[in-house]
């Protein structure tokens, strides 16, 4: 009960949190109310007219009023609907602000488990259900509520008998919609879940359209695709059906009071209780009624959907998020990076890491190696503080990183992956990407010289500012890979983390690239995910990970004579003859 009360809710909820202009509001909801108090009127001028008021009675003064009266309710309504229509865009500019932002701070966990289309569908598809039930729906439903209430109070004035017998109608009504408003609610929901994974298809399959169309999975994809659809016709249909039910209730309920007032009213004026023309302002008021009610039903109807968009989009809202400016300021000074202890999984019971050890020293180099999935990046990924520690920690000198507020200890860091991720843009944006201060050109020029970038971009006919393509898919794997090595450069990290950035490149760009690489590494603690020989034999230590667990830990020549799973994975992995390996260690 409870969780249902806590859904009902959420949308009022997310409606105070994005803090709508109450004036403003305010302001549209009463400009709306005049409009309607203002149509209470006409019904009660046509009945004296029909009751002997006649048009000759009229004069000028009577007919401006009239006039002014049209133009006035009008010219409110007009401008209430609009108001309302900026205040719906107002809202939901907010929302999906508070959104973006929320998006930006989530950890990386997060987004293991909420693939990115669905996240995209909350932005877009669910805060737009909800700016169409404020900008087109909230007026009709204050006015509606003003209209049915004081039009009710008018006929219980005009005659209260004949208001009580059709209202036994409505109750009768009341009773049918409600399940359909419920049933609207279900189907809302399960329309933005499925439109959020239709959402998470398409966005997958257009970012990987190259691996797509070199592995021929065009007929996979599209069948994909083709059940989304179908799931959200399914959705759509119920949705009609249900609307298709609401409709024709209303126009039957309308139907029933018109029979009952006019059979009733016209016995009442048959005997003298009624006059025609209050017979025909009845008529009139119950029009007033009717009309609102529709209006009413369809804010319920749209209300329900977007209590469904809204427990989404709360969900995302309410995940947990980092703090990156909890903490202190963290200074380098040339400190040990230590591991100690360190346990980690992504789910509880199935490690991935198991008690790691190990202290980096300053200045050095310290190579990461064992067989695939032993859980080398995963090691990188609890630097980068992208998950927490299950058990242990790492350490900057004697201070514990967690202690450290995120936005610091990120900043000590460089980060060069194997694939180098490039975001849309030029190269400049490029290289500038994540750097706070100003560049100069100066700067940007020398990053790319000891990058070993400045030649291919000084052929390029745009030079820095030439588009890269979405996802730098304009680049080749080495150019890509030297322009993540100058960003880094120009991030001037303390710590650097080096998931092997040669091991897919051609021999004749890995030498270029290592030379950048060998320029970045000079005075900076580096760790790196090793494949390559020249990088394991070069490194101060060597870290063996093996099913999550330090096996072996020293320099190459040691690990060749006391570690034989070392010795088999320098045979294979990095291709020399074992027998070699052990010269080398002897």
């Amino acid at each position: 009960m409870e969780a249902i009360e806590k859904k009902q809710g959420s949308f009022f909820r997310l409606i105070r949190e994005t803090k709508p202009p109450m004036g403003l509001l305010t302001a549209a909801i009463l400009l709306s109310v005049v409009s309607t108090l203002v149509s209470l009127v006409i019904p009660m001028f046509t009945k004296n007219l029909v009751d002997g008021f006649s048009l000759a009675a009229l004069d000028r003064t009577q007919i401006i009023a009239l006039v002014a009266a049209f133009a006035g309710q009008t010219l409110a309504s007009g401008v209430s609907i609009f108001m309302l229509n900026y205040i719906g865009q107002k809202i939901v500019a907010a929302l999906r602000d508070r959104l973006w932002k929320k998006l930006l701070v989530l950890p990386v966990s997060y987004f293991d488990n909420n693939r990115t289309g669905e996240s995209v569908s909350r932005m877009t598809n669910d805060t737009g259900v909800i700016k169409t039930l404020i900008s087109e729906h909230l007026s009709g439903f204050f006015s509606g509520i003003i209209s049915v209430i004081g039009s009710v109070a008018v006929l219980l004035y005009l005659n209260w008998k004949m208001t009580l017998v059709m209202f036994i109608v409505i109750p009768l009504a009341a009773l049918v919609l409600y399940p359909l408003g419920r049933k609207m609610y279900k189907i809302s929901v399960g329309m933005q879940d499925e439109t959020a994974s239709f959402t998470a298809v398409l966005s997958q399959v257009l970012s990987e359209i190259r691996l797509v169309k070199s592995s021929n999975a065009e007929k996979r994809e599209y069948a994909n695709g083709s059940h989304g659809i179908s799931n959200l016709l399914k959705f759509g249909v119920r949705e009609g059906m249900v609307m298709a039910w609401i409709s024709p209730l209303i126009s039957v309920v309308m139907m029933m009071l018109l029979v009952v007032v006019v059979g009733y009213g016209g016995m009442q004026v048959s005997s003298g209780a009624l006059t025609a023309g209050e017979l025909v302002a009845f008529i009139l008021y119950l029009i007033q009624i009717v009309m609102p009610m529709t209006q009413l039903t369809t804010f319920f109807t749209q209300l329900q959907k977007a209590k469904g968009a809204t427990e989404r989009i709360m969900e995302t809202l309410d995940a947990g998020e980092e703090s990156f400016d909890t903490g202190k300021e963290a200074s380098y000074d040339n400190r040990p990076l230590t591991i100690q202890g360190l346990s980690f999984g992504y789910k509880p019971d199935e490690p991935v890491l198991k008690d790691i050890s190990f202290t980096m020293e300053p200045g050095t180099v310290t190579a990461v190696v064992g067989p695939s999935g032993g859980g080398k990046t995963t090691l990188f990924s609890m630097l980068e503080r992208f998950y927490l520690p299950q058990e242990g920690g790492i350490w900057l000198g004697d201070e514990p990183i967690d202690e450290i507020s995120l936005r610091s200890w990120r900043s000590m860091i460089g980060y060069v992956s194997q694939d180098s991720p490039m975001i849309a843009g030029t190269l400049r944006e490029n290289l500038c990407y994540g750097v706070e201060r100003a560049v100069s050109e100066e700067e940007l020029r020398r990053a790319a010289e000891m990058a070993y970038a400045d030649g291919f971009i000084a052929e390029l006919p745009q030079g820095y500012d030439t588009d890269v393509g979405e996802r730098g898919v304009k680049l080749s794997g080495g150019q890509r890979q030297r322009i993540a090595i100058a960003r880094a450069l120009l991030r001037d990290p303390k710590i650097l983390m080096l998931d092997e950035a040669t091991s897919s490149l051609d021999s004749r760009s890995e030498q270029v690239v290592q030379q950048a690489l060998n320029n970045l590494m000079a005075g900076r603690t580096t760790i790196v995910i090793a494949h390559r020989l020249s990088t394991v034999v070069g490194a101060d230590q060597i870290i063996f990970i093996e099913k999550g667990a330090v096996t072996g830990r020293g320099t190459h020549e040691e690990l060749v004579r006391r570690h034989a799973m070392y010795r088999e994975f320098a045979a294979q992995q990095l291709q020399i003859a074992e027998g070699l390996l052990i010269e080398a260690g002897e």
